[in-house]
Parts: C-alpha cells; structure tokens; sequence
C-alpha cells in the first residue's frame, strides 16, 4: 500500500518517525529533549552514515595497498565520527529545506521539523554543532586534504534544491556521498591521482543505483507533490538503469584498483561486491516498498566487502 499524502498538522507531540524502525533506541532509551534533534540527525536509521563511510574507508583502502601498508586505524576512525557528524548535518539540513514539502507526505510529516517537535532556529543551531564537529575532525588531517574537505560543503548545501529543479537529484547525491573516495588517498599522499578518481566515480555511480532504489518507496508521493527522482525518469526501465550503474561501479572500480597496481585479494573483493549488486537488481521488485527499503541498505554491507578485500591486500603487502 502507498503512503497517502495528508495535511500539514499533525500532532506536535508525536512520539515517533513514521520512516524510522520500529522500536529504534533513540524512541526507546533517548531522552526527550535529544530525541527531536537525534531524529533530525538520523541516529535512529545510521544507515546512511554508514554508507558515507565506506567509499572513505575504501579510498584509505585503496591508499594503504598502494604504499604497502595497513590503513591507518586513526584515519579510519576519523572518517567513521566524520561520516556520522557530516551525515547528521546534511539531513538537518534537507529536514529544514524541506520542511513543507515533508508536511504534505505521510512518511515524513511526523519528522521533528513538520510535526512541531522542535523549531527551525533550534535545528539551525544543531546544524551548525554536527558542522563543528565535522569540522574538529578535518583539522586532523594533512592541508590538501583539509581543503579538499572544505570543497564538499557546497554540493551538500545545493543537494536539497536538485530535486526541485532536475530530474537526477541522485547525481547531486553520489557526488556528496562518493567524496570520501577522495579523502582517504588524500589522508596519505596529500594529493591526488587517477586511481582515487576512478574510485570516486565508481562510488557515484554506486550511490545513483543505491538511491534509485531508494526512491521508488516514494515514487508515486513524489509525483503528487512535484518532486523530482531517477527513480520517476526511470519508470519501467529502472531495472536495465540499475544495471548500467553498478556495471559501470565495478567496472570503474576495477580500472582503479589496477591503476593503484592492486593483488588478488583486492579483486576477489570487489568480485563479491558486483555479484552483491546484482542479485539487488535480479530480486527488485520496484513496486514493493519494503523490499526496496531492505535492498536500499543491504548495501552497506556490500561496502564492508569490498573493503575487507582490501585490507586482506594490505595485510598481504604490508607482512
């Protein structure tokens, strides 16, 4: 069954998020004055932190297989606490941009934002926390990188408008979700060079395949409301889109691990991976929202792949 569109009061002492899990720990165990500002974040539903993670985690990969080494453990914690801080922000963000529009959905009109929970001037001002956060945790790294960092900002503050103005708002996204594959070369070499690019491309792409999926919970709210989505341009050809994306991710993917001059394990890795991308595509069944919801975060541990792939190669090189 669709979710319907409703009218823009609901009750200003709703207890939970129609889009988060049932019986997440932030309903069950946050205190009240943090549960509006944990929703705003996402805490309740970290996969999306998660999937912002993994390129970083696969770019300092990519990086330590390169040098011969292990990644280095204080990057990938960096990145980790980043992922969530920058993660968090981002969503406060699209949550105050899109905060009428969010009133008009069902699954979105009890968020903080809508719903009366909190204020727009008390979530600007949580925003602006996870930012300095965000920011603390940049510092630690190498200049180029700092600056590279700093780059991002801008995609994230257009990328609530994209769905307004074009169809391929999911471009916008992979272009904020993909840029860790940056950061982690940069963590280590202090520039950059053809195999992060590739990568970085790769996760683009992923993420375009991964938020079409996304998307077809809503696409039929969507049209209602006159939001825009790869998943609606795509319609009944979404299948054969998906699979020009992920082929396209592994292809790019494996371009980059020979540019970094990658072994096997690395390979075999990302082998996993692509079979984990395909079988989302051979099973979707794009009108059931559940499943596109599951398929949607499968993916996260179809980043986790890979990436153990790629420690197995550093481990390799480096003992």
């Amino acid at each position: 069954m669709r979710l319907r569109l409703i009218g823009p009061m609901v009750s200003l002492h709703a207890q939970t998020v129609a889009d988060a899990p049932a019986g997440n720990w932030v309903d069950r165990y946050a205190p009240d004055w943090l549960k509006p500002f944990a929703r705003l974040a996402r805490w309740d539903r970290p996969i999306g932190a998660w999937l912002l993670f993994w390129p970083c985690a696969w770019s300092a990969g990519l990086a330590a297989v390169a040098a011969g080494t292990m990644p280095n453990p204080w990057h990938v914690v960096l990145f980790f606490i980043g992922a969530f801080a920058m993660r968090g922000a981002g969503c406060t963000w699209n949550d105050i941009v899109d905060r009428d529009i969010d009133a008009k959905v069902a699954r979105t009109a009890s968020r903080p934002l809508p719903s009366g929970q909190t204020t727009t001037k008390k979530a600007a001002a949580f925003l602006a926390l996870q930012l300095v956060v965000g920011l603390l945790v940049l510092v630690q790294f190498n200049l180029f990188t700092i600056v590279l960092g700093m780059a991002s900002v801008l995609p994230v503050i257009t990328y609530p408008f994209m769905k307004r103005i074009t169809w391929w708002p999911q471009v916008n996204l992979g272009i904020c979700f993909g840029w860790g594959a940056l950061m982690g070369w940069a963590a280590v070499f202090a520039g950059l060079g053809p195999a992060p690019l590739l990568l970085y491309l790769a996760a683009m792409a992923w993420v375009i395949g991964y938020d079409t999926i996304y998307a077809l919970q809503d696409i039929e709210d969507d049209a209602l409301v006159g939001v825009h989505s790869t998943a609606r341009l795509f319609g009944g050809q979404v299948k054969s889109w998906l699979w020009g994306f992920y082929a396209s991710t592994a292809v790019l993917i494996a371009v980059a691990l020979f540019a970094a001059e990658a072994g096997t394990a690395s390979y075999l890795g990302l082998g996993a991976f692509a079979f984990h991308l395909g079988r989302q595509i051979v099973v979707l069944r794009p009108s059931d929202p559940k499943q596109c919801l599951a398929l949607f975060k499968s993916n996260s541990p179809a980043g986790l792949i890979f990436f153990a792939g790629l420690v197995v190669d550093a481990a390799i090189r480096a003992f």
